[in-house]
C-alpha cells in the first residue's frame, strides 16, 4: 500500500522513476498482488496514468486488465476501473477536443504545416486506437466477456462497459459486429440497455445501437425484431418528440439506420402501424416563429425518416403501400399544413416540400388530394400555384426552387389527370384573365429574363407532355400574344424563336429539352415544327459549326432534335420529307459527325449525375442542365436515331415491309389469343356447371343419408312389433284349450275371413313390389351401359359413379324390404294355424270362457289393424325412395348428356388448336425467312432465344461503356 501511495501522492526526494517503470511496476503489482485492494489501488492508478501514457499502458497492462475482468467479477469498483482504463486506451475522443481546440486557436493565416500537424497526431492516435481494438477482439471470448458484464445492473460497470463497447464499434466495427452477431444472445443483451431507467445508459445504448448497426443488415433485423422500433418510438415520446433534445435526435439517427435501404424492416414499421405514430410530431401550431436549432434538428431527421419509407429506390409496391397508409392516417394532410403554414424556417419548409414530393410521387389518391389543397390566402389559392410562384421568382433561394420543382414533377409523375390539368390551363377556352394558373406562370417563367426561371419551367412544363400523346397534341392550340398590334404565335413558334435568338446556355438547354419532349412519338408536332421554313437551316447549322466547349451540349441536343424530327416524320411535307433530312444531315453536316455530336450529349459529366435519381440535387444553379427523366428520353431515343440516320430509303422500304408482316402477325397471334381466351372462358363455365351438378349430387346423398335413417326407424319400429306378435303365440295356446272347452264355430268364421282379406293386401303389395324390382332392374341395366367416347370430363364420370353407388344402396334396401316380407309370411302362416286348430273346436265350455276368447279375439283384431297401418306407411316410405330413383335418373341423363356436349366441345377445341398450330408453324416459318433476308441485307437481326440467354451483366457494362464513351 505504502507503494501505491508512493506512486501516486509523489516521490521521496531523489531520482523519480519514468511514467514507464511507473506503468511496469503498476502491472506487476496487479499480477502478483494476493491481496484485492491492492490490485484495486494498482488498477485505480493505472487509470488516472491511462490518458497521458496510452500507449505505454495499453501495451503492458491490457492483458493484466483483460484478466482482472475475469477473475473479479464480485467486486464492482475495480472492474469499473479496469473498463475505464481500457476505454481511455482505446477511445479517442479526448485526443479529437485537444485537437478541436488546437485548430482553433492556430491563426488562419498559418502555414501548411502548421494546420498539418494536429492532422497526423490525429491519425496516429487514431491508428493507436485501431491496434489497440484489434488487439481486444483477436480473441472473441474477450467480447463475449465484455457482452457478460452489460448484464451487470451495478452503474460503475454497466456505463464503463458501455462506452468501451462503443469506442470499440468505432474503431473496428466490421470486424466487432461480426463477433457480437455469432455471439449467444449478444445484440438482445445490448437492446435491454433501453430499457434501464438511468438514462446515462439508456443514452450511451442508443449511442452504442447506431454504431452497432451501421452497414449490417443482419443486425438491423435483429435489433428490428427485438421491439426496437416500439422502445425508440417510446423515448421519444417520452422526450417531447420534436420539441425534445438530443436523446430525440440520437433515437431518429438509429431509426434511419434501421430502416434506410432495408426493405424488411421497413416492412415491419408499416406492418406494426408505426407510420401511424409519426403524424403528432407533425403537429405545430400558428405561431411558427422561434424554433430552437434542436428542434430544427429534430424535425429535419422526422421528415428524412418519412422519406426514408416512400423513396423512389425502394420497391414499387413497398413504397405504394406506405404512401397510402400515409394517406389514411392523415399523415400526408399534417405535411401539407406545415407546408402552407407561416414561420416556417427555410431548410425545414424546404425538406417538407420534398418530403410531400416523395409521398404523392406515382400515388393517383395522393395527387388528387395534393391537388385539392389550397394556400390560406384570400382569395385561396392552390397549393400547386403557389410553389409555381416560388419556383419563378428569382429572389428564392436556390435549394427551395429546387424542391418546388421536384414536387411539381411528382405531382406529374403518371399522373395524366393532373397533366390534363396544368394543359388546360394554358388552352384559349379556359383562361381566367381574374386569376394566375399554372400554366401562366409556367409560360412567364419560360419567356423570363432569369436564365433558371427558363430551365425550370421548361422541364416543369416537359413533364405536363412526359408519355402523354394527347396534352402533347392539345399543346399545339396554346397562342401566345407577343406584342400588340401583332398576330398571336404558338407556344412552339415562340420557343423556336426565342432559341433562334440566343441566350444563355442554361435557358437554351432548357428549351431545346421541351421541345424534345413535345416532339418525341409526335409527328403531328414534328410537322408543325417543320413547317416553320426557319427551324431546320438553324438546327443544321447550329450542328454544323465549330463552337467552344459550352456549346458542345447545344449542338449534341440540336442534333437530337433533329433527329426526332427524322425519325418521327409522316412525310406529310413534300420538302421534308424523312428522306430529304437524311440527305441534308449528309450533305451539310455529315452522318459521322451528327453522330458524334449527339453522342456529347451522354458524354457529358452533368448528365450522369442527374440520371442517377428523379430528385434534382445541384451544388450551384449553373449545374442545373439536365433532368432525369430526360436522360431516360436520351437514352431511349440514341440509338434509333443513330440508327435512321444511317439506313438507306431502300432498307427503309424493307423494314417498312418487315414491321407491317410482323404487325400482321401480331394481330392473328391476337386473334387466336382472344379465341383461345373465349374458349377458356366458356371451359370455366362448364366447370362451374359441373360443379353445381356435382352439389346437387352431394344435396341428394344427404337426402338419401336421411331416409335411409328414417328405414332404419322404421326396421326397429318392425322388429317391436315382430316381438309382439310371438307374444301373439300364446293366443295359439290359448286356442287348444278353446278346442278343449268348446269354442264356438262362428267366431272362428269371422278371424278366418279377416285373414283372407289381410292376404289379398298382401298379395296386392306383392305385385306391386315386382313392378317395382322390375323398374330397377331395368335403371340398373340402362346405368351400366358402357359409354363411347374417351374424351370424358373427370367430373360427370365421378358422378355417375356416385348415382350407380346409390343405386345399389336402393337395391340393398329392397332386399330388406323382401326379407320383411318373409318375415310377414311366416307371422301369416302362424295365424292359418290358429285358425285351422279353431276350425276342430267343439261346442262345450262354460259362457264365461267365450266371453273371455271373445275378448283376446277383439284385441288380436286390433293389434292387426296397428300392424296393417304400419304396412302402409312403409308402402309409402319405398314410393318416396322410388321417386328419389326416378330423380337420380333423370339426373343422370342429365349428365350424360352434358358430357356428350363437352365431348364435341373438346374435340372442336382440339380441331381449332391443331389449325392454330398449323398457322403458327407457317407463320413462324415466314418470319425465319424474313429475318434471312434481313440478314442478307446486312441487318443486325437478333433472335428471341438469343435475347432471352443474354446475361443482364452484361447489358449494364454495354450501358456504361456507352456512358463512359
Amino acid at each position: 500500500m505504502n507503494f501505491i501511495r508512493g506512486v501516486i501522492g509523489g516521490q521521496p526526494a531523489g531520482a523519480q522513476p519514468s511514467g514507464v517503470e511507473t506503468i511496469q511496476k503498476l502491472c506487476d503489482r496487479v499480477a502478483s498482488s494476493t491481496l484485492l485492494e491492492d490490485r484495486r489501488d494498482a488498477v485505480r492508478a493505472l487509470k488516472s496514468l491511462s490518458k497521458k501514457y496510452r500507449m505505454e499502458v495499453g501495451t503492458q497492462a491490457m492483458e493484466h486488465l483483460i484478466r482482472i475482468l475475469q477473475t473479479d467479477r464480485s467486486d464492482s469498483e475495480i472492474l469499473g476501473y479496469a473498463l475505464d482504463t481500457l476505454y481511455n486506451i482505446i477511445c479517442n475522443d479526448e485526443d479529437e477536443e485537444q485537437d478541436e481546440s488546437e485548430d482553433a486557436a492556430a491563426p488562419v493565416s498559418g502555414k501548411t504545416k502548421s494546420v498539418s500537424a494536429p492532422e497526423d497526431t490525429q491519425r496516429k492516435q487514431d491508428d493507436i486506437g485501431s491496434q489497440f481494438t484489434e488487439r481486444f477482439i483477436q480473441e472473441p471470448e474477450n467480447v463475449t466477456l465484455l457482452l457478460s458484464l452489460l448484464e451487470e445492473f451495478d452503474f460503475h460497470v454497466r456505463w464503463p462497459g458501455v462506452k468501451l463497447l462503443t469506442a470499440l464499434l468505432k474503431c473496428q466495427c466490421t470486424q466487432l459486429q461480426g463477433v457480437i452477431l455469432v455471439s449467444p444472445m449478444g445484440v438482445s443483451r445490448l437492446m435491454d440497455l433501453l430499457a434501464d431507467s438511468r438514462e446515462v445508459i439508456r443514452n450511451d445504448g442508443l449511442l452504442l445501437l447506431q454504431q452497432l448497426t451501421k452497414g449490417n443488415a443482419a443486425i438491423q433485423k435483429i435489433v428490428a425484431f427485438e421491439n426496437a422500433f416500439e422502445r425508440l418510438l417510446d423515448i421519444m415520446a417520452e422526450e417531447g418528440s420534436s420539441d425534445g433534445g438530443i436523446v430525440v435526435e440520437d433515437c431518429l439517427l438509429l431509426l434511419l439506420t434501421l430502416l434506410k435501404n432495408n426493405s424488411s424492416n421497413q416492412n415491419f414499421f408499416k406492418e406494426g402501424s408505426y407510420i401511424q405514430r409519426m403524424k403528432p410530431w407533425f403537429e405545430v401550431g400558428d405561431d411558427n416563429s422561434g424554433w430552437s436549432a434542436q428542434k430544427v434538428t429534430n424535425l429535419h431527421l422526422m421528415l428524412q425518416l418519412v422519406r426514408v419509407l416512400v423513396s423512389p429506390v425502394n420497391s414499387p409496391g413497398a413504397t405504394a403501400s406506405c404512401q397510402k397508409t400515409m394517406f389514411q392516417c392523415g399523415l400526408l394532410q399534417q405535411l401539407c399544413t406545415i407546408l402552407m403554414a407561416t414561420g416556417v424556417p427555410a431548410d425545414i419548409l424546404t425538406e417538407t416540400i420534398n418530403t410531400v414530393s416523395e409521398v404523392i410521387r406515382g400515388s393517383q389518391v395522393n395527387q388528387d388530394y395534393f391537388a385539392s389543397v389550397n394556400a390560406p390566402s384570400n382569395p385561396p389559392r392552390p397549393a400547386i400555384v403557389v410553389l409555381l410562384m416560388s419556383m419563378v421568382n428569382e429572389r428564392q433561394p436556390f435549394v427551395l426552387r429546387c424542391a418546388v420543382l421536384y414536387c411539381f414533377q411528382c405531382f406529374l409523375y403518371k399522373n395524366q389527370k393532373g397533366q390534363s390539368e396544368i394543359v388546360a390551363t394554358l388552352l384559349p377556352s379556359t383562361i381566367d384573365a381574374n386569376s394566375i394558373s399554372a400554366g401562366q406562370l409556367l409560360c412567364g417563367g419560360l419567356f423570363s429574363a432569369d436564365s433558371l426561371s427558363n430551365w425550370c419551367a421548361a422541364v416543369a412544363l416537359g413533364h405536363a407532355l412526359q408519355d402523354n400523346l394527347t396534352q402533347k397534341e392539345q399543346l399545339l392550340r396554346v397562342q401566345l400574344a407577343t406584342s400588340l398590334g401583332k398576330p398571336p404565335v404558338s407556344l412552339l413558334q415562340q420557343c423556336t424563336n426565342i432559341l433562334s435568338q440566343g441566350s444563355r446556355v442554361q435557358a437554351r438547354v432548357g428549351l431545346l429539352m421541351l421541345l424534345c419532349t413535345w416532339m418525341s412519338n409526335c409527328p403531328i408536332a414534328v410537322t408543325h415544327f417543320l413547317h416553320n421554313q426557319d427551324n431546320v437551316p438553324f438546327l443544321t447549322a447550329q450542328i454544323s459549326e465549330n463552337l467552344g466547349e459550352d456549346e458542345r451540349l447545344v449542338q449534341g441536343l440540336c442534333a437530337l432534335l433533329l433527329g426526332i424530327c427524322i425519325y418521327y416524320n409522316d412525310n406529310s411535307l413534300e420538302n421534308y420529307t424523312r428522306e430529304k433530312l437524311k440527305q441534308l444531315v449528309e450533305k451539310r453536316i455529315g452522318k459521322e459527325n451528327f453522330v458524334e455530336k449527339l453522342g456529347f450529349i451522354t458524354k457529358h459529366e452533368l448528365y450522369s449525375r442527374a440520371a442517377q435519381k428523379p430528385q434534382p440535387t445541384f451544388s450551384t444553379p449553373e449545374h442545373m442542365l439536365f433532368d432525369h427523366e430526360f436522360t431516360r428520353l436520351v437514352k431511349e431515343l440514341e440509338g434509333i436515331i443513330t440508327k435512321a440516320v444511317h439506313k438507306s430509303s431502300e432498307e427503309e422500304k424493307k423494314e417498312e415491309e418487315v414491321k407491317k408482316s410482323l404487325e400482321q402477325h401480331d394481330s392473328i397471334v391476337t386473334q387466336y389469343k382472344e379465341l383461345i381466351r373465349e374458349q377458356d372462358v366458356q371451359l370455366n363455365e362448364l366447370k362451374d356447371q359441373v360443379a353445381l351438378l356435382t352439389a346437387h349430387q352431394e344435396q341428394m346423398q344427404t337426402t338419401i343419408t336421411q331416409q335411409l335413417s328414417q328405414i332404419q326407424q322404421h326396421k326397429d319400429q318392425y322388429n317391436i312389433l315382430k316381438l309382439k306378435l310371438g307374444k301373439d303365440g300364446v293366443v295359439s295356446g290359448q286356442a287348444e284349450e278353446a278346442h278343449e272347452n268348446g269354442l264356438q264355430l262362428e267366431e272362428f268364421t269371422l278371424l278366418r275371413d279377416e285373414l283372407e282379406e289381410l292376404r289379398r293386401q298382401h298379395a296386392q303389395l306383392q305385385t306391386q313390389v315386382t313392378e317395382k324390382d322390375t323398374l330397377i332392374t331395368s335403371l340398373k341395366t340402362e346405368g351400366l351401359r358402357p359409354v363411347e367416347g374417351s374424351g370424358i370430363a373427370s367430373g360427370p364420370t365421378e358422378l355417375l359413379k356416385e348415382v350407380e353407388a346409390l343405386r345399389e344402396q336402393v337395391q340393398n334396401q329392397e332386399v330388406e324390404i323382401a326379407n320383411l316380407h318373409s318375415d310377414r309370411q311366416e307371422l301369416q302362416r302362424r295365424a292359418d294355424t290358429v285358425v285351422s286348430s279353431a276350425v276342430s273346436v267343439g261346442e262345450a265350455g262354460s259362457v264365461s270362457q267365450v266371453a273371455e276368447l271373445e275378448s283376446r279375439l277383439s284385441a288380436q283384431t286390433a293389434e292387426t289393424h296397428r300392424l296393417q297401418e304400419e304396412l302402409r306407411g312403409l308402402s309409402e316410405v319405398k314410393a318416396a325412395l322410388e321417386k328419389e330413383l326416378a330423380s337420380a335418373t333423370s339426373t343422370v341423363a342429365i349428365l350424360q348428356a352434358e358430357k356428350s356436349r363437352l365431348q364435341q366441345d373438346v374435340s372442336e377445341s382440339k380441331k381449332e388448336q391443331d389449325d392454330l398450330l398449323m398457322l403458327l408453324a407457317d407463320q413462324d416459318q415466314k418470319i425465319l425467312t424474313l429475318k434471312h433476308k434481313l440478314k442478307d441485307l446486312g441487318e443486325m437481326v437478333e433472335d428471341e432465344d438469343d435475347l432471352d440467354a443474354r446475361d443482364p451483366s452484361e447489358e449494364d457494362e454495354e450501358e456504361e461503356e456507352d456512358d463512359d464513351e
